[in-house]
């Protein structure tokens, strides 16, 4: 890669775009990792953790599934830095507002409203990034950015060990505030503004329905991605019950989120970094996948002996699922840019969103079948659904993405 591609590389807008998912995932995975200590101080007993942790993950992935229509349809209609001002002070102002919090239907309100803010920042980046390199780097920007956001992870799970729950939070609202200082040096994708300047029709959710075509591609770009926040969702946030169940002791639920997404962040270098060796999407997800099915099968069955074993399925679960930038980067690339932002921004916030009826439907499986059976069960079912979905979507790799969608 010669110096000018690298200067694009190491651009304002990507490296922007890189700063707020690093914050975007700190917040988003802080309650993951202060789930249990948070809940203690509200009087919630060790028989019901398990329950009103799936109860408030619930509510901040529904925030989610809101956040990312508003904030999608906002950044095709209003821009791409409207999206990215707007969504980083919500969750900022919510994340402060977490550590003043009481009682558990406190909790649950402010986990509503960051996930509504939290919604809007990696498909807004994403789509800022995507439309502002050339395609043979798009893949790397792309990859960069979920990368460095991915590191958040790391820094919640450091956080919460040397402070209480509450100044976690007030950190991550913080730093948000900070970010939101620094993007005033960004410009506008220049994409966008072309558009803009054509009476074409931006940000028309429903436009995605009137097509067979159109929206047999939306429900594809969002099915992939299911395997992803069920390792996040279920494996990963609930690790502790895990490893009880299979007589660990000693297994933390931030140090299970901060070595999964080390490995995330590897996978996503990995599986960027291969697709554009191979210059194929689909093919480089669909290897992914088939590595998830593997590493779910090591964490559930390998009998480890104690917490190295574990958190080094951590790990793998995490690069198995490692595609999460290119899963997004795909939705990006199928859609004209009259309707990207919408579909950078509500896939991956909708395939979240998938964790409320995922985790409905593990509780309903462990209670016929265990833990680890109903565990299986639901992994093996998003693990096919998700092969199945990626016929549904075209190969993207190196297209053009300045085009608009019509009726």
């Amino acid at each position: 890669m010669n110096q000018h591609n690298l200067k694009q590389l190491f651009s304002i807008p990507v490296i922007v775009a890189a700063l707020g998912n690093f914050v975007d995932i700190y917040d988003l995975l802080l309650f993951s990792i202060v789930r249990i200590p948070s809940l203690r101080s509200m009087g919630v007993s060790d028989e019901l953790m398990l329950e009103q942790g799936e109860f408030l993950i619930r509510v901040q992935m529904a925030g989610l599934l809101v956040g990312g229509l508003i904030w999608g349809i906002m950044g095709d209609k209003r821009g791409r830095l409207s999206v990215l001002f707007g969504s980083i002070l919500l969750y900022s102002l919510a994340n402060i507002a977490n550590g003043f919090v009481t009682t558990v239907p406190q909790y649950a309100v402010l986990r509503f409203i960051a996930g509504i803010g939290l919604a809007g920042e990696l498909g807004a980046g994403i789509t800022l990034v995507a439309e502002s390199l050339p395609p043979k780097l798009r893949g790397y920007g792309t990859t960069l950015v979920a990368t460095v956001g991915l590191m958040g992870a790391v820094l919640a799970n450091y956080i919460a060990k040397i402070f209480d729950w509450q100044v976690a939070y007030f950190i991550g609202g913080g730093l948000g505030l900070i970010l939101l200082v620094a993007r005033v040096s960004v410009f506008e994708s220049g994409i966008f503004l072309k558009i803009k300047e054509q009476h074409v029709e931006r940000g028309n959710f429903f436009q995605l329905f009137n097509q067979k075509e159109r929206f047999i591609k939306f429900l594809g770009c969002i099915l992939i991605g299911l395997p992803i926040w069920y390792v996040i969702g279920i494996l990963i946030t609930f690790s502790p019950e895990f490893a009880k169940a299979m007589n660990i002791s000693g297994v933390v639920a931030g140090d299970s989120v901060m070595f999964s997404y080390i490995g995330l962040a590897a996978g996503d270098m990995t599986s960027g970094i291969t697709s554009q060796i191979i210059r194929s999407r689909r093919k480089t997800v669909f290897l992914f996948i088939f590595l998830t099915l593997i590493f779910v099968l090591v964490y559930l069955y390998v009998p480890f002996t104690g917490t190295v074993g574990f958190y080094t399925s951590c790990f793998l679960l995490g690069f198995g699922v490692g595609y999460w930038a290119l899963f997004v980067t795909i939705a990006a690339e199928q859609f004209g840019t009259n309707l990207r932002s919408t579909v950078a921004t509500t896939v991956p916030n909708f395939i979240r969103g998938t964790v409320i009826p995922l985790t409905i439907l593990f509780k309903w499986m462990r209670e016929s079948f265990g833990i680890l059976e109903g565990a299986l069960i639901v992994g093996i079912f998003t693990i096919i659904i998700a092969f199945g979905a990626l016929r549904l979507i075209d190969e993207t790799f190196g297209r053009d993405l300045n085009f608009v969608e019509k009726d």
